[in-house]
């Protein structure tokens, strides 16, 4: 049994109460481990606003979908009624829809830009490989909480986006069909599947993503945040063990953080007053029309934050199937000729790569599009070790390294703008070589990151005061 600390008897109430807490709970001691006595690097910029503005949205989530609960009815009958009543019976039910709805797009917007960072300054490198997993399933998991949510409006893109998306599954060979229907519950988008996306859009996924969120925390805490530098700050520290380029979490960034939360604040509440829908971006024009099972819109595209991946899909198409296998046959020869194998290694290469090559002959187009469509997430998962660059940051990396990174950027957001446009030839041509770019940076990385010649990186941090 710990021992038990104790107060003078003369101590404040305030002093004697906090004593009796840590007795039996260690908020002091969390208090100090993730606030007071963490030391995080000082030079810290405008990017590394993104992690705590991730929190502040997380908490927007909860706290307006517990009084969306309140009044939002499972019920394929009245789900759109039930929203309607939100929006004009409710008292402030109107506010609380648009928070819920702007925050939806407003959390991947900031996790999008959280994950850039990482990108550009070689967070995902050891010994940050676990909090860059956790933060890939974080995002996996908002996707799938956003997909399922997106349903609860029962109007028309509501319904006929998650009919197309369900029937994706149905591709998978031997067990599609089978797991579209546990899917959905029934044989098309009912009120069976309302039910089903409404108690994991509310119980089930929200509980994992909290965990993962804490998760991530905890490991970042452990191994120390990085920085623009990509240097460590816990290689420098002065006698009594404190980092000498950090500096204390609170108050400095809690402030600190308090500027960005500012800024983040005024731009989502103008967009909640005056352009809750953003241009039908945000909430489509489409989804203000109750489901119509017997009427389907002229064009079903989902939110604007699947659309890179939606766009990806589509481009999976017969044709596109004939350049991705001249993909795994050039990359089998290139294993097969430049790397130092052993000669059981180059036949099970050349062996692999002839299974490849029959497995997308014989399968439908479609399947590959849905493996297209999940691995440009997953993918994601092993960028630890797809990058063998010598230094971590962008700062220190061969100049036209930010010309490639440059180009990724504009290729994924051309990729979502298409995903939001009716199929085109000339879209199709371009989201195709776009998801050849997607993937070609990533399975190429290991060879494009060790090219060019790193800058000499710094043994302590840059930092100005400003």
């Amino acid at each position: 049994m710990a021992e038990f600390k104790t107060v003078s008897p003369d101590a404040p109430a305030g002093e004697k109460l906090l004593n009796w807490v840590d007795n039996r709970f260690p908020l002091t001691k969390l208090y100090k481990e993730h606030l007071s006595e963490y030391y995080a690097p000082k030079n810290f910029n405008f990017f590394y606003f993104f992690g705590s503005l991730a929190l502040l949205v997380l908490v927007i989530q909860i706290v307006t979908g517990i009084f969306l609960v309140m009044n939002y009815k499972p019920d394929a009958n009245v789900a759109f009624a039930s929203v309607e009543y939100i929006m004009r019976d409710v008292p402030w039910g109107w506010l609380i829809r648009y928070m819920h709805s702007t925050g939806a797009s407003a959390f991947f917007i900031v996790v999008y830009m959280h994950m850039f960072r990482g990108l550009i300054y070689g967070s995902y490198r050891k010994p940050r490989e676990l909090v860059w997993i956790f933060g890939c399933a974080i995002f996996l998991c908002l996707m799938a909480e956003a997909f399922m949510g997106y349903l609860l409006p029962w109007g028309q893109m509501s319904y006929w986006g998650a009919q197309v998306i369900v029937n994706l599954f149905s591709a998978i060979p031997f067990i599609g069909p089978d797991l579209a229907l546990l899917i959905r519950g029934d044989y098309v988008v009912s009120d069976a599947t309302l039910n089903r996306f409404f108690s994991f859009h509310v119980i089930a996924v929200p509980l994992v993503l909290l965990g993962l969120v804490v998760a991530h925390i905890i490991a970042l805490h452990e191994v120390g945040s990085n920085n623009p530098d990509g240097v460590e700050i816990k290689a420098n520290k002065d006698a009594n063990g404190i980092p000498l380029d950090g500096i204390p979490f609170h108050p400095y960034y809690s402030v600190h953080d308090l500027m960005g939360v500012l800024g983040f604040l005024l731009v989502f509440s103008a967009i909640v007053f005056f352009a809750p829908e953003f241009g039908g971006y945000f909430l489509e024009y489409n989804n203000f029309i109750p489901a119509d099972p017997l009427k389907t819109p002229s064009h079903i595209a989902p939110v604007w934050y699947f659309t890179p991946y939606y766009s990806m899909l589509r481009a999976i198409t017969s044709e596109m199937m004939y350049a991705l296998m001249a993909c795994v046959a050039l990359a089998a020869g290139l294993a097969y000729f430049k790397l130092k194998l052993s000669s059981f290694m180059k036949l099970v290469v050349l062996g692999g790569a002839v299974v490849a090559i029959a497995l997308m002959k014989m399968i439908d187009a479609k399947f590959w599009g849905v493996v297209v469509m999940g691995g440009a997430v997953v993918i994601l998962f092993f960028l630890p070790w797809l990058d063998n660059c010598s230094v971590k940051s962008i700062r220190y990396r061969p100049d036209w390294h930010k010309y490639l990174y440059g180009i990724f950027v504009i290729n994924f957001v051309i990729l979502a703008y298409l995903g939001v446009q009716p199929p085109s030839p000339i879209g199709g041509l371009v989201s195709q070589v776009g998801t050849l770019i997607y993937f070609g940076f990533f399975l190429l990385m290991p060879w494009w990151s060790t090219m060019g010649k790193t800058k000499p990186v710094p043994d302590r941090v840059n930092f100005t005061a400003h």
